[in-house]
């Protein structure tokens, strides 16, 4: 199996982040105002170029109005159980 950063588990917490603040109706400048930080990370997160640590999830999640250990189980059950790390 090719290593790679954009596996299943990358792509559904990218889409999960991304879901999240357009079902809250915030654009990547609202969510990066209320983050402090500049729209382009927003953009590379949402995209999978860049890489979130547990803390940034945590932060993220919060300013989107969604727990993080609801959006962990969420992103969890997408997730194959035989997928390597």
């Amino acid at each position: 199996m090719p290593r790679t950063i954009h596996t299943e588990g990358q792509r559904a917490l990218c889409e999960a982040i991304a879901a999240a603040r357009r079902e809250r109706g915030l654009t990547q400048a609202d969510l990066a105002r209320e983050l402090h930080c500049q729209q382009s990370l927003i953009a590379r997160i949402e995209s999978g170029e860049r890489r979130i640590d547990v803390l940034e999830f945590i932060k993220i999640f919060r300013a989107l109005g969604v727990f993080p250990a609801e959006a962990l189980r969420r992103v969890g059950e997408q997730i194959p159980a035989d997928q390597g790390i």
